[in-house]
């Protein structure tokens, strides 16, 4: 017989286990409410129904599966040595084996989706599907493709499905999801469970000393603008927006092929203004440092417009005043991160601190800058992408959990559902992100068992306000969607 250990189901989740229970289920409920003690009850539920089955578990980064394996390791009487990760070091000649020998197999999609195409396993004695983070069950991605063919139980877990009603219809119709499960933070059943959020907009002025620089690409930028007219763009150039620039260059690639000159010119140009528009962006949002970088990045290219864009004159200057600069300044954020952290930890030294930026050179950049901070034990958290391997990304987790550092730094691969033992008692965005999704998810990773405090660290008149904006909007959006759907979903269950 297969039991739960160590917890005990909160109403709320026994209420959702019933209707999961019934067929495949999409739950989308707020971060740290416990959607994985869901997935334990359902899966110690098909166990015992079918003992001989498997229950197969996805995530989209190896640390969260491997966090999910072990939740089912402590919070399940299964034994340990059946509850496995599969990961693409697995050699394919183990793979069969250790897939015969697990009852509770955890795996990113995109694993399991080549294990499949190859032949070394098959999905028929998997009586139960958790799909965690399922928002990115879109179009072709891996867990679509899982999906599809799945002939039994699916469990889809998210806290932020997305901001318009049919991405989430659309997640509803991949998954095959019969039932969804909603709760929002006005639901009195989980009203007592909702720990406190504060949450504060730190603004920095970019030093006049930057001026001279910003004003160089701004210029060369806006003079690659008003060139659009040469392409039939007539939208005022103070208008044009970065999906604007995006959608017009899929536009010339899709003429490419008539052979058209206008759209050879046309995809150049607008390659130019989007690299210049991401060289303006690193400048007021991240350092000067990640900008000479990026200069550096772009003589290595050889493409047409970064040709073009180094050759420019007043690029030539910029780069050169970016140099200079480099020398003698950094972007004001970090000096305000290294306040912000030191007063943190000088008034709560047990405080753990979570720190958010978009670029690994950012990273890197915040990590040797804390390090001259006293008390202050920063490391950082990178993707495989990156060429961190999985061990030392959980290594680097479970270091942080035990305090032996105190200051965690990284980028998108800490956003999406990890669960940081003990919780992390301040966030920091060092910037912002336009998406919804994720800046739920990075908010998700404060105030799990305590209040925690959030701070966003913007600058002025920069990408970071634009983004801070689109992103509050997006998810009012999406929780606005999310009631309408529970409403719904009430009225028909009246009827």
């Amino acid at each position: 017989m297969f039991e739960i250990k160590g917890f005990t189901p909160r109403n709320y989740q026994n209420s959702i286990l019933e209707t999961a229970k019934q067929a495949n289920t999409l739950i989308i409920l707020p971060t740290g409410l416990g959607k994985t003690a869901v997935a334990i009850l359902l899966a110690v539920h098909e166990l015992n129904k079918n003992p001989e089955s498997k229950i197969l578990i996805t995530a989209p980064t190896k640390p969260l599966v491997a966090q999910l394996c072990r939740e089912f390791q402590n919070k399940t009487n299964i034994e340990k040595e059946k509850i496995n990760l599969l990961t693409g070091a697995v050699a394919q000649n183990k793979r069969e084996n250790l897939w015969i020998n697990s009852i509770i197999i955890g795996a990113t999609p995109q694993t399991i989706q080549k294990s499949l195409e190859k032949n070394l396993l098959n999905l028929n004695s998997v009586s139960l599907l958790i799909i965690d983070e399922c928002h990115r069950s879109r179009m072709r991605y891996a867990t679509t493709i899982l999906a599809k063919d799945f002939k039994n139980k699916i469990l889809a877990l998210t806290a932020s499905p997305g901001n318009t009603k049919e991405k989430i219809e659309e997640i509803c119709q991949n998954l095959s999801i019969e039932n969804i499960e909603i709760r929002t933070e006005q639901d009195e059943d989980i009203q007592e469970h909702i720990q406190k959020k504060s949450t504060e907009n730190i603004l920095v002025e970019l030093p006049e000393e930057f001026s001279e620089l910003q004003k160089l690409l701004k210029d060369v930028k806006n003079e690659k603008l008003m060139d659009l007219k040469k392409v039939g763009f007539t939208k005022p150039t103070y208008l044009i927006s970065k999906k604007d620039l995006i959608l017009l260059q899929n536009r010339f690639r899709q003429e490419i092929t008539r052979k058209s000159f206008v759209a050879f010119y046309g995809i150049s140009l607008v390659s130019q203004i989007l690299k210049l528009d991401h060289a303006l962006d690193l400048l007021e949002t991240q350092g000067l440092n990640q900008l000479r970088e990026y200069f550096e990045k772009m003589k290595t290219e050889t493409s047409k417009a970064s040709k073009v864009i180094l050759n420019n004159e007043k690029i030539k200057k910029a780069m050169q005043v970016t140099e200079d600069l480099s020398k003698k300044f950094k972007h004001p954020k970090i000096h305000k991160l290294k306040e912000i952290i030191f007063t943190e930890l000088t008034i709560n030294p047990e405080s753990k601190i979570i720190v958010f930026a978009n670029f690994r050179n950012t990273v890197n950049d915040i990590v040797n800058e804390l390090k001259s901070l006293n008390n202050v034990r920063p490391i950082f958290l990178l993707g495989q992408k990156e060429g961190i391997t999985q061990k030392q990304q959980i290594q680097t987790i479970k270091n942080f959990e035990d305090n032996t550092f105190n200051v965690l730094v990284c980028t998108s691969i800490g956003e999406e559902g990890l669960d940081i033992k003990g919780g992390a008692k301040l966030a920091i965005f060092y910037d912002s992100v336009p998406s919804e999704i994720r800046n739920i998810q990075r908010k998700g990773r404060v105030g799990r068992l305590e209040a925690g405090r959030i701070i966003f660290l913007m600058t002025k008149d920069s990408r970071d306000i634009a983004y801070f904006w689109t992103s509050k909007r997006k998810e009012v959006k999406m929780r606005n969607i999310i009631t309408q759907i529970k409403n719904k979903k009430e009225k028909q269950l009246k009827l």
